[in-house]
């Protein structure tokens, strides 16, 4: 198992590409499912998600071929609509075959999904939403058994808003007998991608990026060429690691637009930013000042502050001037980096959904373990601004969700090593 070391004091700056959104690309993949013709994918950032998404599709009979960062997928010879435990484990976002596979294969066995331990994801929505479609669906054995002739159009309102389960209805309604509409949808960018994808093979998608989404159901879909969208999340992780060390970067491949309420919030703390925007290229800048000031925060549903920059800009606040208040509302389990942050001499107070922290002068490098995907960047922040050394365990989430994370931040004057631990 790998670690990073990391040498803190140095400011980051210069320039770095943005990778694409593992959140886009992991349902883009699974929209493969839905057509007998090939899907060509860009931008598709290698991580370990992506390969275990990659590795689920294959053993259901779906080619793929991978150069680089383009994908070809080719779900003609679909043949085992069967999502394994042993895969599904360490990725909840492998439920997104559900969906697609019951829509067009007829029936579907996908093992409940596991991914990080930051509390309750179920999946409840995304088995009612086929239910009111018209298939069968029972939860036996720690499988979701799925099966249905053709799926038929409904009215779908959503409990609660869920990413995830909103893709899920999406895909599946593309192939349904009729019109499906699905209200208080997620709104996400993520979702926006691949709706954007799946007209692109011919689906009849309207209202993507709002509440309320109207899928009209053909009879098929035909293959297709996209291009992912850029990663929102490494991004924002990227400014507040430039943001923490008084730094002067520019990033590369992504847009303020996809952040409004990150680079506000940044902008709060004192950070300039301009964002470059031309037709075929698109970057944003960051200048910070040599200590920010602290700046309160409540995650929600986009497009208000998203849940996976919490412990990013908890780890900003440990050396910010002043005291911030951070309230998490989507999840209730994700202050773990939390205990881990305190170990490098922050202080952090928690109380239930809510983490007061007050800034410190300085933090201590120390052994440090991750918890899930975004406490490891929290982490990784923290110990750019630690004296000493800083080493962080159990990077197997980083690599999740980050391509090559050491590599781009040492290409900005940060020092971190790779070890096995």
């Amino acid at each position: 198992m790998d670690r990073l070391v990391i040498a803190g004091g140095r400011r980051l700056e210069g320039e770095v590409a943005v990778s694409g959104a593992k959140n886009a690309a992991l349902p883009i993949l699974c929209a493969a499912l839905l057509t007998r013709e090939p899907l060509i994918l860009s931008n598709v950032p290698r991580l370990n998600d992506i390969c275990t998404m990659l590795r689920l599709l294959e053993q259901m009979g779906v080619k793929s071929e991978r150069d680089g960062h383009r994908v070809s997928l080719d779900a003609s010879d679909l043949n085992n609509p069967v999502a394994p435990y042993e895969l599904v484990k360490t990725m909840r976002a492998s439920v997104l075959v559900l969906g697609p596979l019951v829509a067009r294969h007829g029936e579907a066995q996908v093992s409940l999904p596991g991914g990080c331990a930051i509390g309750a994801r179920p999946v409840d929505q995304h088995i009612k939403g086929l239910q009111s479609m018209g298939a069968e669906v029972g939860v036996d054995h720690g499988y979701v058994n799925a099966r249905a002739g053709r799926l038929r159009g409904a009215r779908i309102f959503t409990d609660m808003v869920t990413v995830t389960g909103t893709e899920n209805l999406m895909m599946a309604a593309c192939l349904a007998d009729g019109e499906t509409v699905i209200e208080n949808a997620a709104r996400e960018p993520e979702v926006v991608d691949l709706a954007q994808c799946l007209v692109s093979m011919g689906a009849q998608i309207s209202g993507a990026g709002t509440d309320l989404i109207r899928i009209r159901g053909v009879e098929r879909l035909h293959g297709a060429e996209h291009r992912v969208m850029p990663d929102r999340i490494e991004t924002g992780t990227f400014l507040c690691a430039a943001a923490v060390t008084g730094g002067d970067v520019r990033l590369t491949g992504t847009s303020t637009g996809y952040l409004d309420a990150v680079v506000d919030k940044l902008m709060d703390a004192g950070c300039d930013i301009v964002g470059e925007k031309t037709p075929s290229f698109e970057a944003i800048r960051i200048r910070a000042p040599h200590r920010l000031q602290a700046v309160s925060i409540r995650t929600a549903p986009y497009p208000a502050f998203p849940t996976d920059m919490q412990a990013q800009f908890m780890a900003i606040n440990t050396v910010a001037e002043g005291t911030a208040i951070i309230r998490e509302t989507i999840f209730e389990n994700r202050f773990m980096h939390a205990v881990e942050l305190q170990r490098l001499g922050a202080d952090i107070r928690i109380d239930g959904n809510t983490a007061v922290v007050k800034g410190v002068d300085r933090l201590q490098g120390a052994t440090v373990m991750a918890t899930d995907l975004r406490a490891s960047a929290s982490l990784v922040i923290a110990g750019l601004v630690a004296d000493g050394e800083t080493t962080v365990d159990r990077i197997y989430h980083l690599d999740r969700g980050y391509e090559r994370i050491e590599e781009k931040m040492n290409a900005l004057g940060a020092r971190i090593r790779r070890e096995k631990a």
